[in-house]
């Protein structure tokens, strides 16, 4: 039967939530920030393998913190345009809440929320489980360390600051790619390659005119030249 809960019943329920969560985690909500607790939980999840979604919205993470989250190999990071929802859901229960994940253990706040599980509501879970399967297919897997610069004028900025070099997803949608697939382009021609599972700029990237940057706002990025040749 569906449990209502109070903030501080929000809180405690979330952390068994994914204290208990054996084989997959889905954590959508819409501001990513990890106080210690959550990273803590985070990374107990990385040591038992277990698989890990986080949905966001917007990060607000810290250069170090993205580091630290990009060293967890099961957990993987997913972007959502528009997100407002907040939903956590294991294999057995689900909460659905106004608590965003950055909130967690901020009992000051007045939140409210609803937690059941698989057994006692089936249906309700099977809803819930797939609107959060169905936000995650609306939305683009990322390395955090790769954020993409999705606003316009944001991105507009960059390349002012940059000269005549362009973003790695400015220069993808001229081409028709997303990001993901220009990086693939970029690692298979030899401009970038792969170490630890991330995308590093290699001589021949720097000799076409590559560059790594990163910013607050952003994160990591690469800048090349408008006509670089990587077909």
């Amino acid at each position: 039967m569906a449990k209502f809960l109070n903030t501080s019943a929000t809180n405690y329920f979330l952390e068994e939530l994914i204290k208990d969560a054996k084989d997959r985690l889905v954590l959508i909500s819409p501001f990513l920030k990890l106080n210690d607790r959550i990273k803590e939980l985070l990374a107990d999840k990385n040591r038992l393998k277990i698989d890990v979604r986080i949905v966001y919205g917007k990060s607000e993470l810290q250069p170090e913190e993205i580091s630290w989250l990009n060293d967890l190999t099961y957990i993987r990071t997913s972007f959502c345009k528009n997100l407002h929802a907040k939903c956590y859901i294991n294999e057995s229960f689900c909460i659905v809440t106004s608590l965003n994940l950055y909130e967690f253990s901020q009992v000051n706040n007045n939140e409210m929320g609803v937690l059941f599980n698989r057994t006692d509501d089936p249906e309700l879970y099977r809803d819930a489980y797939e609107e959060a399967q169905r936000i995650i297919r609306i939305s683009e897997e990322v390395r955090i360390s790769l954020e993409r610069i999705n606003s316009k004028d944001s991105e507009e900025t960059t390349e002012e600051e940059q000269g005549s070099k362009l973003t790695s997803s400015k220069i993808a949608a001229k081409h028709g790619l997303k990001t993901a697939q220009f990086i693939e382009r970029l690692i298979g021609t030899g401009h970038l390659e792969l170490k630890d599972g991330k995308p590093h700029l290699t001589a021949k990237g720097k000799d076409a005119g590559g560059e790594y940057k990163f910013s607050k706002k952003f994160g990591s990025y690469f800048i090349w030249p408008d006509d670089l040749q990587f077909e």
